[in-house]
């Protein structure tokens, strides 16, 4: 081991598994996991298993899953552990003060934004929709607020125009691992310098919903293109087209009009369907019919005989 930390870390989907790798590389193993529960597949009544717990099973590491942090019971599991340090990335529960009193060291979380920007649940699609350049992670000190607690950390990155949520998930949770452990390389002295955030530049970046992937063509296509990214690959984003559900999964935009009513197909040049927006114009590349495999836009435009002037969004 690099140092004699006991470490307790707390998270849940894949997000958190480039911290735990790295982690594991640089000495820091922990010494119990705690995740989720485990879901059950209602379709073919499968039992999956966390990515975090998958990596404890694989580790030989004591995996916990409890429902509630917030009984007596389980708190006393956790102080049994004689933990130094509690890391949470993406567990999905707010911690009660009693059990970010039982560490050492209290308790540290990676957060993917710049915070206090985008507190909340999906900082990361949030960021794509709103047509961000920039983003990056956060690590602080976590209180009994929403992600209000003290910065430890901060590492910024640019966000390239065609990136999507799903991309930007991978490359964060990359940056927030190196940060992290450039963290625990100095452990007392990052947490000793710590400082408050600024509240009144705080933002809330709310979960996503299946709602709001339904494509609005009155919109302008730079506000749709970050809309599509941002949803992508979950929940992803839809129109409909002869009266069915199509998902768009891949599209870029040209700010020069057509003229046309917004969702009218322009042409299907290149191989992709150009749709007029209520400013600009929306070239889908990839998308996928109700019932149907994802496609390319050109397989498409021959399987359905695609012309200019249909409609899409009805």
């Amino acid at each position: 081991m690099k140092n004699n930390y006991r470490i307790v870390f707390m998270g849940t989907p894949d997000f958190a598994l480039p911290a735990l790798e790295a982690l594991k590389a640089h000495g820091y193993m922990p010494l119990a996991l705690y995740t989720q529960p485990d879901r059950i597949n209602g379709r073919g009544k499968k039992i999956n298993f966390s990515p975090v717990k998958s990596f404890g099973l694989a580790n030989d590491i004591p995996v916990f899953q409890p429902t509630t942090l917030k009984s007596e019971e389980e708190q006393q599991k956790l102080r049994d552990l004689k933990p130094d340090l509690i890391i949470v990335i993406a567990y999905g529960k707010i911690l009660p003060k009693a059990v970010l009193d039982i560490p050492t060291y209290g308790a540290i979380n990676v957060h993917a934004s710049l915070l206090p920007e985008y507190r909340g649940a999906a900082p990361i699609q949030r960021a794509i929709i709103d047509g961000k350049k920039k983003t990056g992670v956060t690590i602080m000190q976590l209180d009994e607020g929403m992600d209000t607690g003290n910065i430890v950390s901060v590492k910024e990155m640019d966000i390239p125009p065609h990136m999507t949520a799903g991309e930007l998930f991978d490359a964060l949770g990359a940056l927030g691992a190196e940060e992290l452990i450039s963290v625990m390389d100095d452990l007392p002295e990052k947490l000793a310098h710590s400082i408050p955030q600024d509240h009144d530049k705080a933002t809330y970046a709310e979960k996503v919903t299946k709602d709001m992937g339904h494509i609005d063509w009155t919109k302008d296509a730079s506000v749709l293109d970050c809309l599509i990214r941002g949803m992508y690959p979950n929940p992803g984003t839809y129109t409909f087209y002869r009266g069915k559900r199509v998902k768009i999964h891949r599209a870029s935009f040209e700010e020069k009009d057509s003229g046309l009513p917004a969702g009218t197909v322009v042409s299907t040049e290149g191989g992709c369907i150009h749709v007029a927006c209520g400013k600009g114009t929306l070239s889908i590349s990839q998308l996928q019919p109700e019932n149907h495999r994802k496609m390319a836009a050109s397989d498409f435009i021959n399987g359905y005989q695609v012309k200019a002037n249909e409609t899409f969004g009805q």
